[in-house]
C-alpha cells in the first residue's frame, strides 16, 4: 500500500513518545526539544502538564484523538529485559509490555483521520538470537529462542500502521553504552571499583551503539521520508566481550582480571544467561547505506563518549 497522505509540518513537529522515561527516551525527548520540537510524552499515571497524556498500554488499545495533531509516533515502552531473572511470570510481563503497547499505539495510528508521517517503533537486535561469528544484517531471518520470537512478535504488532499505509520503522537496537542507566550503566561501577572482567570465554560478540549515536539515529530515521522497516542501530564494529572488557579497562585506567566462568553465569541468571553468554555480531547495513554516519564507531570511543555524559 502507498503510503498514506500525511500533513506536512510547516514548522517544529509534535512528536508522541512513549518510553520517554527510560534511557533512550529520555535522551531523545532532550534532544527533539533542543532543536524546538514538542514532545507529548505518554505516561501510565495522572498527566502533570500539556506536554503529558495518560495511556494504559496493558489494555492494547488508546483512542486515536490522544494522537491528534502528532507528526510522529515513537515507541520505545517495554520492561527491562536485564532488569530481573526470567522467570515465566516476567517474561511474560517483557513480552506484554511491548506486544501490547505496540499494538494500542500502531492501532490508534492506522485509525488517525490526519495520520502521522511516521510512527516508528522500537525493537531489538534480540531478533536474531545466536549468530556466533558470523555477522548478520537486516536480511537475516529471526533466530530461536525467547526473544527472536519475541522480537517477531513485536514487530508484527506494528503491521496495522504500516498496512494503513504510513511510514513504519523499526529500530533493532543494540547493547546502548550509557554511564548512567541501561544493562551497561551497571558495568562502569563494577570497573571503576576494579571488579570488572571477562564474562565466560570473553568471545562473544555484543553488537553496542553510544547513546548519543541511538539518539542521532532515531532523528535519521525520523527525518528520511524514504526509510521504512527494519534497520538495526548499532556500531559498525561490534566487539567481542574480551575487546569490551579490554576498552573499559583502559578508558578507565582499571585492571580487569577478574572472569566470571559461564556455569556461574548461567546458575546466577538462569535463561537470562544467554543475553550476555550469547554471541550477537549485528551490523548496520541499511542505516550505512542510508547515509547515516556514526560518532563513535568503535566500543572505546563509545565509552569515553559516555564518560563525558
Amino acid at each position: 500500500m502507498e503510503p498514506r497522505e500525511a500533513s506536512e509540518p510547516t514548522g517544529p513537529w509534535t512528536v508522541a513518545v512513549a518510553g520517554a522515561s527510560g534511557l533512550t527516551g529520555t535522551a531523545l525527548a532532550r534532544s527533539l526539544e533542543a532543536d524546538g520540537h514538542r514532545v507529548l510524552r505518554l505516561v501510565r499515571r495522572e498527566p502533570r502538564g500539556p506536554g503529558e497524556a495518560r495511556w494504559d498500554p496493558a489494555s492494547a488499545r488508546l483512542d486515536p484523538a490522544v494522537l491528534d495533531g502528532c507528526d510522529a509516533v515513537v515507541n520505545l515502552a517495554g520492561a527491562g529485559v536485564g532488569d530481573r531473572r526470567w522467570t515465566e511470570a516476567y517474561k511474560r510481563e517483557i513480552r506484554d509490555s511491548r506486544v501490547r503497547g505496540t499494538t494500542a499505539l500502531a492501532g490508534a495510528v492506522a485509525a488517525m483521520e490526519r495520520p502521522p508521517k511516521v510512527f516508528l517503533n522500537g525493537s531489538a537486535i534480540g531478533y536474531y538470537g545466536e549468530t556466533g561469528d558470523f555477522p548478520v544484517d537486516e536480511g537475516a531471518p529471526p533466530g530461536r529462542g525467547f526473544l527472536p520470537e519475541l522480537s517477531v512478535e513485536w514487530e508484527a504488532a506494528a503491521d496495522p500502521a504500516r498496512e494503513a499505509g504510513v511510514r513504519t520503522v523499526l529500530a533493532r537496537t543494540g547493547l546502548v553504552v550509557a554511564r548512567r542507566g541501561g544493562a551497561w550503566g551497571r558495568l562502569f561501577p563494577l570497573f571503576r571499583a576494579g571488579l570488572g572482567g571477562r564474562l565466560g570465554d570473553g568471545r562473544q560478540y555484543w553488537s553496542f551503539v553510544a547513546l548519543q549515536d541511538e539518539v542521532a539515529a532515531l532523528r535519521h530515521l525520523l527525518d528520511s521520508p524514504g526509510l521504512e522497516g527494519p534497520f538495526n542501530v548499532t556500531a559498525p564494529a561490534p566487539a567481542t566481550n574480551r575487546e569490551v572488557t579490554a576498552a573499559m579497562a583502559k578508558v578507565l585506567r582499571r585492571p580487569a582480571v577478574l572472569t566470571v566462568p559461564m556455569p556461574v553465569l548461567r546458575a546466577v541468571l538462569g535463561e537470562m544467561s544467554q543475553n550476555v553468554l550469547g554471541s550477537a555480531r549485528v551490523v548496520p547495513k541499511r542505516l550505512l547505506e542510508s547515509g547515516f554516519s556514526f560518532s563513535c564507531p568503535d566500543v572505546k570511543s563509545a565509552v569515553r563518549a559516555a564518560l563525558k555524559d
